[in-house]
């Protein structure tokens, strides 16, 4: 059976004047229709890059040097870009951090949601604003046929998310990528955002790949996961084995510090150091220098991405 989205050895590359920086080394996955997905990791991991690659938005000096993308059974990597628009915002949309940055503070929100439709589709405006209101609602925004005249900053932090996520369901996309989405918004808008990212992708059977570096949000909403670590993946398979028996010593330290499994009192655990730059990436396995359990094997080979005992795929050389 094919997949809705394939990610097959992908590279991405810029070219600096000190030389070529790989960004995203191998990294390959799957995903099918209504599956959700996370990939997580520190800053620096990769994790928005993959993103931005998937629908070909890595801009100069950055390009991708490797892999193919393969979505709905078409190679889209090497598109032209006439022709990945007619994807891009389209069958595939990407929800950012920041709505104030997605929204422009001099339209109304209507406007936008109009002229993002008719980007894709040769429609009346009446049967455009049907579309717009029958989004809205689906998202949950009370009254929506006021809402249509207002400006972005009328609204709250969690009500202009929800219409970033209304804006990308306009054209009924197969596959929603969200990159870090609630990261700007207090706890509970966040659990509200996130629960309807959910619903939407059971309701409307989309796809959805969310980028996070937070480890709960991705055991409560995802089914598969992939940790990625200085540009790779390091650990991927099923959410709630990685999450009860997690393989990689990177990927226990990201459980441990989730403040959830801590005892009252109890200091919060840190990854000691930081990710290396990616220039300077270490020889052997990157995460070596901050390893706890290593080994001289680990500083010296590069440990494979291999199916471990309990069923996920993990790059370590010491564990099973």
């Amino acid at each position: 059976m094919s997949h809705l989205l394939e990610v097959e050895k992908l590279e991405v590359k810029f070219a600096l004047r000190s030389g070529d920086l790989i960004a995203i080394n191998d990294v390959s996955f799957t995903l099918d229709q209504g599956e959700r997905m996370g990939i997580v990791g520190e800053s620096g991991a990769g994790k928005s890059v993959t993103g931005f690659a998937i629908i070909n938005l890595i801009s100069k000096p950055g390009l991708i040097s490797g892999g193919r993308i393969i979505f709905n059974g078409r190679e889209i990597s090497s598109l032209p870009d006439s022709e990945m628009r007619k994807i891009r915002g389209n069958r595939i949309s990407m929800i950012f951090q920041d709505p104030m940055m997605t929204l422009n503070p001099v339209f109304t929100i209507g406007t936008q949601m109009l002229e993002t439709l008719y980007a894709h589709r040769d429609i009346s405006r009446r049967d455009a604003e049907k579309i717009v209101l029958e989004k809205l609602r689906k998202v949950h925004i009370p009254s929506p046929e006021k809402r249509l005249s207002q400006y972005p900053h009328e609204f709250s932090g969690g009500m202009r998310q929800r219409i970033i996520i209304a804006t990308s369901l306009l054209t009924n996309p197969a596959i929603i990528i969200a990159d870090e989405p609630t990261t700007a918004l207090d706890v509970t808008i966040q659990a509200e955002i996130m629960d309807l990212l959910q619903e939407l992708c059971d309701s409307e059977k989309m796809g959805l790949i969310l980028i996070t570096h937070d480890l709960g949000v991705v055991s409560q909403v995802t089914e598969k996961m992939a940790v990625m670590y200085a540009g790779k993946i390091i650990e991927s398979g099923k959410t709630s084995q990685i999450v009860s028996r997690p393989v990689h010593p990177y990927t226990m330290g990201l459980i441990k510090s989730l403040p959830g499994v801590l005892k009252p009192g109890e200091k919060l655990y840190q990854i000691p150091g930081m990710m290396p730059n990616l220039t300077e990436i270490p020889p052997g396995c990157a995460f070596n220098p901050r390893c706890e359990i290593k080994e001289d094997i680990c500083s010296r080979e590069e440990p494979p991405l291999v199916q471990k005992e309990s069923g996920v795929l993990a790059a370590c050389h010491l564990k099973n």
